[in-house]
């Protein structure tokens, strides 16, 4: 299995419509086809701040595992929301630093039309996790 096919497989993206779509060398690409369940308010199609966040963070994670090969919880992610996200997302994370013990990954999140409507930096756990972690490892 790719670690594309294997980063596709977590089930709480499955459920909110995350698709990483391209994942090498420190650097990841996801997107999110915007649904009135995904909406903040009744009859409008404005996604939920946790929607942005959700994809923003695992794009981020992507990229930290393509440089790693296996699992990178989240330390610390940071996201700011610059304006409403009112069609389908397509966000961008690349890998800034990589460490021993940690990866550091700055995302972009865009609308349709181009336009940035979040940014963040997510802080990752690159250092070998204890053989009893409840974390997967992908395997090839």
């Amino acid at each position: 299995m790719s670690i594309l096919e294997h980063l596709n497989r977590g089930p709480f993206r499955e459920l909110v419509g995350v698709e990483i779509t391209e994942v090498g060398d420190g650097y990841a690409e996801a997107r999110l086809s915007l649904e009135q369940k995904h909406s903040s308010r009744q009859g409008d199609l404005i996604a939920q701040g946790g929607v942005t966040f959700t994809l923003a963070d695992s794009v981020a994670g992507a990229a930290a595992i393509s440089l790693v090969g296996r699992p990178t919880p989240t330390i610390d992610f940071r996201i700011d929301y610059l304006r409403p996200a009112t069609s389908d997302l397509r966000a961008i994370g690349e890998v800034t630093r990589s460490g021993s013990e940690t990866a550091v990954v700055d995302v972009s999140v865009f609308d349709d039309d181009d336009n940035e409507v979040a940014t963040g930096r997510g802080v990752f756990k690159t250092s070998k996790l204890a053989s009893d972690a409840p974390w997967e490892i992908a395997r090839e």
